[in-house]
Protein backbone atom coordinates (compact mmCIF):
# COMPACT_ATOMS: atom_id res chain seq x y z
CA UNK A 1 0.00 0.00 0.00
CA UNK A 2 1.51 3.80 -1.11
CA UNK A 3 0.85 6.19 1.71
CA UNK A 4 1.09 9.67 0.21
CA UNK A 5 2.55 13.14 2.03
CA UNK A 6 5.66 13.67 3.72
CA UNK A 7 4.49 10.56 6.28
CA UNK A 8 5.07 8.51 3.19
CA UNK A 9 8.71 9.58 2.92
CA UNK A 10 9.65 7.16 6.30
CA UNK A 11 7.86 3.92 4.68
CA UNK A 12 10.04 1.39 3.62
CA UNK A 13 8.87 -0.03 0.02
CA UNK A 14 8.94 -2.59 -3.00
CA UNK A 15 8.28 0.59 -5.77
CA UNK A 16 11.18 1.38 -7.64
CA UNK A 17 12.05 5.16 -9.02
CA UNK A 18 12.89 5.12 -12.76
CA UNK A 19 12.86 8.29 -15.35
CA UNK A 20 12.79 9.03 -18.96
CA UNK A 21 14.21 11.97 -20.38
CA UNK A 22 15.91 12.28 -23.91
CA UNK A 23 19.23 11.04 -21.74
CA UNK A 24 17.35 8.10 -21.10
CA UNK A 25 14.61 7.70 -23.50
CA UNK A 26 13.24 4.05 -22.34
CA UNK A 27 13.29 5.00 -18.16
CA UNK A 28 16.26 2.08 -18.57
CA UNK A 29 17.83 1.50 -15.07
CA UNK A 30 21.41 2.93 -15.07
CA UNK A 31 20.59 4.27 -18.65
CA UNK A 32 20.50 7.95 -17.85
CA UNK A 33 23.87 10.16 -18.80
CA UNK A 34 24.85 7.16 -21.91
CA UNK A 35 24.12 9.16 -24.90
CA UNK A 36 26.89 9.39 -27.54
CA UNK A 37 24.65 11.93 -29.99
CA UNK A 38 21.47 14.83 -29.26
CA UNK A 39 20.55 18.09 -29.21
CA UNK A 40 23.92 18.82 -27.15
CA UNK A 41 26.52 17.14 -28.72
CA UNK A 42 28.11 20.12 -30.38
CA UNK A 43 28.22 22.69 -27.19
CA UNK A 44 29.39 19.11 -25.00
CA UNK A 45 32.49 19.65 -27.55
CA UNK A 46 35.03 16.65 -26.12
CA UNK A 47 33.56 16.05 -22.64
CA UNK A 48 32.11 13.19 -24.15
CA UNK A 49 29.22 11.05 -22.64
CA UNK A 50 27.69 11.64 -19.41
CA UNK A 51 28.30 15.73 -20.19
CA UNK A 52 24.72 16.60 -21.33
CA UNK A 53 24.86 15.26 -24.76
CA UNK A 54 21.41 14.97 -25.43
CA UNK A 55 19.25 17.03 -23.01
CA UNK A 56 16.24 17.82 -25.42
CA UNK A 57 14.70 16.86 -28.48
CA UNK A 58 13.71 18.60 -31.92
CA UNK A 59 10.17 17.95 -32.99
CA UNK A 60 9.68 18.98 -36.54
CA UNK A 61 6.40 20.74 -37.87
CA UNK A 62 3.44 18.67 -38.16
CA UNK A 63 4.95 15.99 -36.52
CA UNK A 64 4.44 13.71 -32.75
CA UNK A 65 7.15 13.02 -30.59
CA UNK A 66 7.08 9.90 -28.02
CA UNK A 67 7.95 11.42 -24.77
CA UNK A 68 7.51 7.85 -22.72
CA UNK A 69 5.94 4.45 -23.33
CA UNK A 70 6.23 2.70 -19.93
CA UNK A 71 5.16 -1.15 -19.14
CA UNK A 72 3.11 -1.52 -16.01
CA UNK A 73 2.04 -1.61 -12.85
CA UNK A 74 2.95 1.73 -11.79
CA UNK A 75 2.50 5.45 -11.12
CA UNK A 76 3.48 8.63 -12.73
CA UNK A 77 4.80 10.94 -10.21
CA UNK A 78 6.14 13.91 -11.96
CA UNK A 79 6.09 15.74 -15.12
CA UNK A 80 8.53 18.32 -16.14
CA UNK A 81 9.12 20.44 -19.20
CA UNK A 82 10.08 23.65 -20.84
CA UNK A 83 9.74 24.29 -24.32
CA UNK A 84 11.63 26.43 -27.33
CA UNK A 85 10.07 28.35 -28.34
CA UNK A 86 7.26 29.45 -26.12
CA UNK A 87 4.83 29.96 -28.87
CA UNK A 88 4.82 26.84 -28.59
CA UNK A 89 2.33 26.41 -25.49
CA UNK A 90 -0.77 26.64 -28.02
CA UNK A 91 0.53 24.99 -31.26
CA UNK A 92 1.76 21.20 -29.26
CA UNK A 93 -0.87 18.64 -27.94
CA UNK A 94 0.33 16.91 -24.66
CA UNK A 95 -1.63 13.18 -24.78
CA UNK A 96 -1.45 10.51 -22.36
CA UNK A 97 -2.88 6.75 -22.98
CA UNK A 98 -3.08 4.34 -20.49
CA UNK A 99 -3.57 0.87 -20.76
CA UNK A 100 -2.91 0.42 -24.67
CA UNK A 101 -6.23 2.11 -24.97
CA UNK A 102 -6.35 3.95 -28.53
CA UNK A 103 -7.66 6.68 -27.60
CA UNK A 104 -6.36 9.48 -24.91
CA UNK A 105 -7.24 9.96 -21.72
CA UNK A 106 -5.32 13.01 -21.61
CA UNK A 107 -5.16 15.75 -25.16
CA UNK A 108 -4.90 19.17 -23.88
CA UNK A 109 -2.29 22.51 -25.04
CA UNK A 110 0.88 21.92 -23.05
CA UNK A 111 0.87 25.22 -22.21
CA UNK A 112 -3.01 25.01 -21.39
CA UNK A 113 -1.79 21.77 -18.93
CA UNK A 114 0.37 23.60 -16.99
CA UNK A 115 -1.61 27.23 -16.57
CA UNK A 116 -0.45 29.33 -19.43
CA UNK A 117 -2.45 29.17 -22.13
CA UNK A 118 -1.56 32.48 -23.75
CA UNK A 119 1.54 31.83 -24.83
CA UNK A 120 3.01 34.08 -22.47
CA UNK A 121 4.31 33.02 -19.10
CA UNK A 122 2.87 33.46 -15.43
CA UNK A 123 4.20 31.98 -12.30
CA UNK A 124 1.82 29.35 -10.64
CA UNK A 125 2.94 28.18 -7.12
CA UNK A 126 0.24 25.77 -6.68
CA UNK A 127 0.50 21.94 -4.63
CA UNK A 128 -0.03 20.32 -8.22
CA UNK A 129 0.94 22.44 -10.77
CA UNK A 130 4.36 24.83 -11.02
CA UNK A 131 5.16 27.12 -13.66
CA UNK A 132 8.47 28.65 -12.75
CA UNK A 133 10.68 31.07 -14.49
CA UNK A 134 10.94 30.93 -17.79
CA UNK A 135 8.66 28.70 -18.69
CA UNK A 136 9.45 25.80 -16.56
CA UNK A 137 6.62 23.38 -16.21
CA UNK A 138 5.86 21.15 -13.70
CA UNK A 139 2.98 18.36 -12.68
CA UNK A 140 2.63 16.04 -9.71
CA UNK A 141 -0.80 14.67 -10.47
CA UNK A 142 -0.47 10.94 -9.55
CA UNK A 143 -0.88 8.90 -12.83
CA UNK A 144 -1.92 5.28 -12.03
CA UNK A 145 -1.51 2.42 -14.68
CA UNK A 146 -1.79 -1.18 -14.57
CA UNK A 147 -0.23 -2.88 -17.58
CA UNK A 148 1.04 0.20 -20.07
CA UNK A 149 1.42 4.15 -20.01
CA UNK A 150 2.30 6.06 -23.00
CA UNK A 151 3.00 10.13 -23.09
CA UNK A 152 3.89 11.97 -26.31
CA UNK A 153 3.28 15.45 -27.65
CA UNK A 154 2.27 16.73 -31.19
CA UNK A 155 3.62 19.44 -33.18
CA UNK A 156 0.80 21.36 -34.95
CA UNK A 157 3.01 24.36 -35.93
CA UNK A 158 5.09 25.55 -39.09
CA UNK A 159 8.54 25.86 -36.76
CA UNK A 160 10.15 23.38 -34.70
CA UNK A 161 10.26 22.66 -31.16
CA UNK A 162 12.90 21.79 -28.88
CA UNK A 163 10.98 20.03 -25.84
CA UNK A 164 13.54 19.32 -22.65
CA UNK A 165 11.50 17.29 -20.54
CA UNK A 166 11.72 14.27 -17.66
CA UNK A 167 8.81 11.56 -16.88
CA UNK A 168 9.69 10.60 -12.91
CA UNK A 169 7.50 7.55 -12.01
CA UNK A 170 7.50 4.64 -9.57
CA UNK A 171 6.72 0.77 -10.61
CA UNK A 172 5.33 -1.69 -8.51
CA UNK A 173 1.90 -2.58 -7.66
CA UNK A 174 -1.24 -0.18 -7.72
CA UNK A 175 -4.47 -0.27 -5.36
CA UNK A 176 -7.39 -2.03 -6.72
CA UNK A 177 -9.65 0.79 -6.39
CA UNK A 178 -6.49 3.37 -8.61
CA UNK A 179 -8.66 5.45 -10.84
CA UNK A 180 -6.86 6.56 -13.84
CA UNK A 181 -6.13 10.64 -14.83
CA UNK A 182 -8.09 12.66 -17.50
CA UNK A 183 -8.19 15.44 -18.56
CA UNK A 184 -9.77 17.27 -21.48
CA UNK A 185 -9.45 21.01 -23.28
CA UNK A 186 -12.43 22.55 -24.77
CA UNK A 187 -12.90 26.70 -25.99
CA UNK A 188 -15.80 29.01 -26.80
CA UNK A 189 -14.48 31.34 -29.45
CA UNK A 190 -17.11 32.89 -28.25
CA UNK A 191 -19.34 31.46 -26.35
CA UNK A 192 -23.01 32.11 -28.09
CA UNK A 193 -24.67 35.20 -26.63
CA UNK A 194 -27.02 33.76 -23.63
CA UNK A 195 -25.29 30.55 -23.89
CA UNK A 196 -22.42 28.74 -21.62
CA UNK A 197 -19.37 27.54 -22.07
CA UNK A 198 -19.24 23.68 -21.55
CA UNK A 199 -16.39 22.13 -19.58
CA UNK A 200 -17.23 18.41 -19.74
CA UNK A 201 -20.31 16.29 -21.36
CA UNK A 202 -20.42 12.68 -21.28
CA UNK A 203 -18.36 11.95 -18.80
CA UNK A 204 -19.70 8.38 -17.74
CA UNK A 205 -18.77 6.38 -14.77
CA UNK A 206 -17.39 6.66 -10.93
CA UNK A 207 -14.66 8.75 -10.48
CA UNK A 208 -13.76 12.82 -9.11
CA UNK A 209 -13.46 15.86 -10.54
CA UNK A 210 -10.54 17.56 -9.35
CA UNK A 211 -9.38 20.21 -11.14
CA UNK A 212 -10.12 23.58 -13.30
CA UNK A 213 -7.80 26.42 -15.63
CA UNK A 214 -9.54 28.64 -17.40
CA UNK A 215 -7.90 30.80 -20.28
CA UNK A 216 -10.58 33.47 -20.44
CA UNK A 217 -10.72 36.34 -22.87
CA UNK A 218 -13.20 39.46 -22.52
CA UNK A 219 -14.81 40.60 -25.08
CA UNK A 220 -17.35 42.93 -23.44
CA UNK A 221 -16.62 46.19 -21.31
CA UNK A 222 -17.16 45.86 -17.38
CA UNK A 223 -17.16 43.04 -14.65
CA UNK A 224 -17.52 39.86 -16.77
CA UNK A 225 -17.24 36.88 -13.94
CA UNK A 226 -21.05 36.84 -13.04
CA UNK A 227 -20.83 33.39 -14.34
CA UNK A 228 -21.82 30.36 -12.25
CA UNK A 229 -19.93 27.17 -12.64
CA UNK A 230 -22.01 24.19 -12.20
CA UNK A 231 -21.56 20.48 -11.78
CA UNK A 232 -24.28 18.04 -12.85
CA UNK A 233 -23.44 14.43 -10.98
CA UNK A 234 -24.82 11.11 -11.55
CA UNK A 235 -28.34 12.71 -13.95
CA UNK A 236 -28.39 15.98 -12.44
CA UNK A 237 -31.41 18.12 -14.03
CA UNK A 238 -29.95 21.15 -11.94
CA UNK A 239 -26.95 20.94 -10.79
CA UNK A 240 -26.11 19.70 -6.89
CA UNK A 241 -22.79 21.74 -7.12
CA UNK A 242 -23.57 25.48 -7.86
CA UNK A 243 -20.73 28.40 -7.09
CA UNK A 244 -21.87 31.94 -6.84
CA UNK A 245 -19.71 33.55 -9.58
CA UNK A 246 -16.20 32.64 -11.32
CA UNK A 247 -14.23 34.70 -9.11
CA UNK A 248 -15.81 32.94 -6.56
CA UNK A 249 -15.55 29.61 -7.33
CA UNK A 250 -11.55 30.52 -7.76
CA UNK A 251 -11.33 32.04 -4.05
CA UNK A 252 -11.58 35.46 -4.88
CA UNK A 253 -14.43 37.99 -4.41
CA UNK A 254 -15.59 41.59 -5.35
CA UNK A 255 -14.33 41.19 -9.48
CA UNK A 256 -10.20 40.47 -7.85
CA UNK A 257 -10.82 44.38 -8.04
CA UNK A 258 -8.42 45.55 -5.12
CA UNK A 259 -9.03 49.77 -4.76
CA UNK A 260 -6.12 51.69 -6.10
CA UNK A 261 -4.48 48.47 -7.72
CA UNK A 262 -7.44 47.14 -9.79
CA UNK A 263 -7.37 43.23 -10.57
CA UNK A 264 -4.59 41.76 -8.52
CA UNK A 265 -3.31 38.16 -9.06
CA UNK A 266 -2.36 35.81 -6.49
CA UNK A 267 -1.29 32.09 -6.49
CA UNK A 268 -2.12 29.72 -3.67
CA UNK A 269 -1.24 26.05 -3.35
CA UNK A 270 -5.04 25.39 -4.50
CA UNK A 271 -6.58 27.99 -6.32
CA UNK A 272 -5.27 31.65 -8.20
CA UNK A 273 -5.94 34.52 -10.70
CA UNK A 274 -2.19 33.72 -11.91
CA UNK A 275 -2.07 35.88 -15.56
CA UNK A 276 -3.73 39.11 -15.75
CA UNK A 277 -2.86 40.38 -19.39
CA UNK A 278 -3.63 44.02 -19.71
CA UNK A 279 -4.15 46.08 -23.46
CA UNK A 280 -1.49 47.17 -24.72
CA UNK A 281 -3.60 50.15 -26.45
CA UNK A 282 -1.86 48.83 -30.07
CA UNK A 283 -2.81 45.40 -31.13
CA UNK A 284 -3.42 43.33 -27.67
CA UNK A 285 -6.99 45.62 -27.40
CA UNK A 286 -9.02 42.40 -24.97
CA UNK A 287 -7.92 41.95 -21.43
CA UNK A 288 -7.07 38.24 -20.99
CA UNK A 289 -6.88 36.07 -17.43
CA UNK A 290 -5.76 32.88 -16.24
CA UNK A 291 -6.67 31.07 -13.26
CA UNK A 292 -7.23 27.70 -11.25
CA UNK A 293 -9.08 25.72 -8.97
CA UNK A 294 -7.35 22.32 -7.86
CA UNK A 295 -10.26 20.13 -5.53
CA UNK A 296 -7.72 18.35 -4.10
CA UNK A 297 -9.29 19.16 -0.52
CA UNK A 298 -12.49 19.33 -1.90
CA UNK A 299 -13.15 16.62 -4.79
CA UNK A 300 -16.22 16.27 -6.29
CA UNK A 301 -16.95 12.54 -6.76
CA UNK A 302 -19.75 11.52 -8.88
CA UNK A 303 -20.78 7.60 -9.74
CA UNK A 304 -22.78 7.49 -12.93
CA UNK A 305 -21.70 11.19 -14.99
CA UNK A 306 -20.60 14.25 -15.03
CA UNK A 307 -21.53 17.32 -16.66
CA UNK A 308 -19.90 20.61 -16.22
CA UNK A 309 -20.70 24.48 -17.49
CA UNK A 310 -19.90 28.35 -16.71
CA UNK A 311 -22.05 30.86 -17.92
CA UNK A 312 -20.56 33.45 -19.76
CA UNK A 313 -22.04 36.85 -17.85
CA UNK A 314 -21.05 40.15 -16.64
CA UNK A 315 -22.59 43.17 -15.51
CA UNK A 316 -24.52 45.99 -17.00
CA UNK A 317 -22.92 49.78 -16.33
CA UNK A 318 -26.81 50.49 -15.44
CA UNK A 319 -26.21 54.65 -15.59
CA UNK A 320 -27.12 56.83 -18.49
CA UNK A 321 -29.56 54.52 -19.91
CA UNK A 322 -32.42 53.89 -18.07
CA UNK A 323 -31.91 50.48 -17.38
CA UNK A 324 -30.99 49.13 -13.69
CA UNK A 325 -27.50 48.14 -12.71
CA UNK A 326 -28.07 44.61 -14.27
CA UNK A 327 -26.47 41.17 -14.80
CA UNK A 328 -26.26 40.82 -18.67
CA UNK A 329 -24.90 38.11 -21.14
CA UNK A 330 -21.39 38.55 -22.72
CA UNK A 331 -19.88 36.36 -25.58
CA UNK A 332 -16.48 35.75 -24.06
CA UNK A 333 -13.51 33.62 -25.24
CA UNK A 334 -13.03 30.73 -22.59
CA UNK A 335 -10.67 27.77 -22.87
CA UNK A 336 -11.22 25.18 -20.59
CA UNK A 337 -9.03 22.38 -19.00
CA UNK A 338 -11.09 19.89 -17.07
CA UNK A 339 -8.84 17.28 -14.87
CA UNK A 340 -10.79 14.37 -13.52
CA UNK A 341 -10.12 10.59 -12.22
CA UNK A 342 -12.42 8.05 -14.35
CA UNK A 343 -13.04 4.04 -13.15
CA UNK A 344 -11.87 3.43 -17.18
CA UNK A 345 -8.78 4.53 -18.69
CA UNK A 346 -10.54 5.85 -21.79
CA UNK A 347 -13.47 8.15 -21.38
CA UNK A 348 -16.69 7.10 -23.86
CA UNK A 349 -16.89 11.19 -24.66
CA UNK A 350 -14.37 13.55 -25.42
CA UNK A 351 -14.11 16.65 -27.75
CA UNK A 352 -12.64 16.35 -30.83
CA UNK A 353 -9.11 16.94 -31.61
CA UNK A 354 -8.84 20.67 -31.70
CA UNK A 355 -6.77 22.21 -35.16
CA UNK A 356 -4.65 25.01 -35.31
CA UNK A 357 -7.46 27.57 -36.00
CA UNK A 358 -9.11 26.61 -32.62
CA UNK A 359 -5.94 26.12 -30.90
CA UNK A 360 -4.76 29.88 -32.03
CA UNK A 361 -4.30 32.72 -29.53
CA UNK A 362 -5.77 35.76 -31.21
Amino acid sequence: MTTFGLDGLTRTTRTVSRSISAENRTGAKSGGGRATEGTGAVAAGRLGPGWKISPSIDIAPKDSAELADIEGPGTIRHLWCTTDPHAAWRSTLLRMYWEGEEEPAVEVPLGDFFCNGWNAFSQVSSVPVAANPNGGFNAYWPMPFRRRARLTLENLGAEKVTLYYQVDYELGDVEKDASWFHAQWRRSHPVPYGDVHTLLDGVTGAGCYVGTYLAWGVNSPGWWGEGELKFYLDGDTYPSVCGTGTEDYFGGAWNFDVPGQGYTSYTTPYLGLNQILRPDGLYRSQQRFGMYRWHVLDPIRFGADLRVTVQSLGIGPGQGNGLPHRYRHTSDDIASTSLFYLDAPACASRPATPDLTALEVD
